[in-house]
């Protein structure tokens, strides 16, 4: 999966071939036609709320795909930048990141094939450096002299 690039519709597409579900049932549900629907498939972008409707029919939230580009791709948060002081915000405020298994898979492969060392992945991605080591420790069995375990 690309977060980088998302082409919303033939992440759409690809989940309705793998859950089987018929087109008549997709038109029903969506309330378009098969032509409408086809025209989805190829659409970078798709509103929210048709996102909804196609999140709630095929049981993925294709929202998150969006947050992991937001997570990998976006300029670092800075709190005193987003709201002046003694204001609040009436928007929920999320404590900890998502991480999916796609971005874990991504970040740890970036690791093994020596594109890129565990500092560059904590300075460009903004990943916690202790959230980092927790991955590579469950996911990754190096192969360390002795010495390095003390």
């Amino acid at each position: 999966m690309n977060f980088k690039h998302i082409h919303i519709g033939s992440v759409i597409e690809k989940r309705v071939i793998e859950s089987k579900i018929e087109i008549s049932r997709i038109c029903i549900f969506m309330k378009c036609s098969e032509e409408e629907v086809m025209e989805m498939y190829s659409s970078e972008d798709l509103n929210t709320g048709m996102l909804l409707r196609w999140s709630k029919l095929l049981e993925y939230d294709f929202f998150r795909i969006y947050t992991q580009h937001l997570i990998l791709y976006s300029p670092p948060s800075n709190a005193d930048r987003q709201m002046p002081s003694g204001i609040k915000t009436k928007l929920p405020v999320f404590r900890k990141n998502i991480y999916s298994k796609e971005i874990i898979d991504f970040i740890l492969d970036l690791i093994r094939t020596g594109s890129k060392t565990r500092t560059e992945i904590v300075q460009e991605y903004r990943i916690p450096k202790t959230t980092l080591y927790k991955w590579i420790s469950k996911n990754i069995t190096e192969n360390t002299p002795e010495d390095e375990n003390t």
